[in-house]
C-alpha cells in the first residue's frame, strides 16, 4: 500500500522475488541481505505527498523514478499480470529496469 492505495497484490514469494510496482521494488531493495553487502538500493527522491491531501493521479508519481505524464493525470487500476499477481502501474514493463 502507498498512501492508502493498494499498489500490488501477490503471494509473499512472488512479491519478494518479482516485485512489479516501483514502490514495492524500492521497499524490497531496502531489506538488508548478508550475502549482498554491496547491493544497490533504490533511493526514492522527490516530494513525499500529504496523506490528507494526496496528489491527483497515481499517489506515488511524485517519488516514482519511472513516472510519466499519464501518472500525474490518472489513477492506475490493479491489473492482473499473471501468476495471481496484480499491479497498479501504467509502466509495469519498465520496473525491471530499476536497479536493485
Amino acid at each position: 500500500m502507498y498512501l492508502g492505495h493498494i499498489v500490488e497484490i501477490a503471494s509473499d514469494k512472488e512479491i519478494y522475488e518479482n516485485p512489479k510496482h516501483p514502490y514495492t521494488k524500492a521497499l524490497i531493495s531496502s531489506i538488508p541481505q548478508i550475502d549482498k553487502l554491496n547491493k544497490n538500493r533504490i533511493i526514492l527522491k522527490g516530494e513525499l505527498p500529504s496523506p490528507s491531501n494526496p496528489p491527483q493521479g497515481c499517489p506515488f508519481h511524485t517519488r516514482c523514478p519511472i513516472a510519466q505524464d499519464m501518472c500525474k493525470k490518472s489513477m492506475p487500476e490493479l491489473k492482473d499480470i499473471g501468476n495471481e499477481h496484480q499491479v497498479a502501474c501504467f509502466y509495469v514493463d519498465k520496473v525491471g529496469d530499476l536497479n536493485d
